[in-house]
């Protein structure tokens, strides 16, 4: 594979979620967990995409929920690959939620995984290259090494105050 390469475009992944009442907590928002059990999912086909290769998700970076979604809202997770390593491959998931009624849509929550492509066997394995061919995929990359930077930048300034 290290002669390989793969798109960020190849990668994009769009999911689409009803919130329904199994999802949400007593306020009839979505419980957290659900919102970042699809995020998972998401992230992980965008990599699968990517890769030709199982995934697994090795770590998942500091979330903040910056926006409820209600209960009837329309929750739309996007994920694209923005960088590689030898067997890693990072992922930036974003959600948002749309009221159906209204079109009105609105940013709830981002966040940067990270996962790991397996062989046949389970073991780590090279994943191809990234290959950005085109300006929207050079500027979403660089847009999200550069958010992923300024959101641990982020998490170490609180834990320093």
């Amino acid at each position: 594979m290290a002669d390989e390469t793969a798109t960020l475009a190849e990668s994009h992944t769009e999911m689409t979620e009803y919130l329904l009442p199994n999802d949400t907590n007593n306020l009839g928002r979505a419980l957290g967990g659900a919102v970042l059990h699809w995020m998972d999912i998401c992230g992980a086909i965008a990599a699968m995409r990517f890769s030709n290769r199982q995934v697994v998700t090795a770590s998942m970076d500091h979330v903040d929920f910056i926006s409820p979604i209600d209960l009837g809202e329309v929750v739309v997770i996007e994920g694209y690959v923005f960088n590689v390593g030898r067997t890693s491959i990072d992922v930036k998931v974003d959600v948002r939620a749309e009221n159906p009624r209204t079109d009105d849509e609105r940013e709830t929550t981002t966040s940067f995984f990270t996962f790991v492509a397996l062989d046949d066997d389970g073991t780590p394995t090279a994943v191809p290259r990234l290959a950005c061919p085109t300006d929207t995929e050079r500027d979403r990359r660089a847009e999200a090494i550069a958010e992923r930077q300024a959101q641990l930048e982020a998490v170490v300034e609180r834990m320093d105050g």
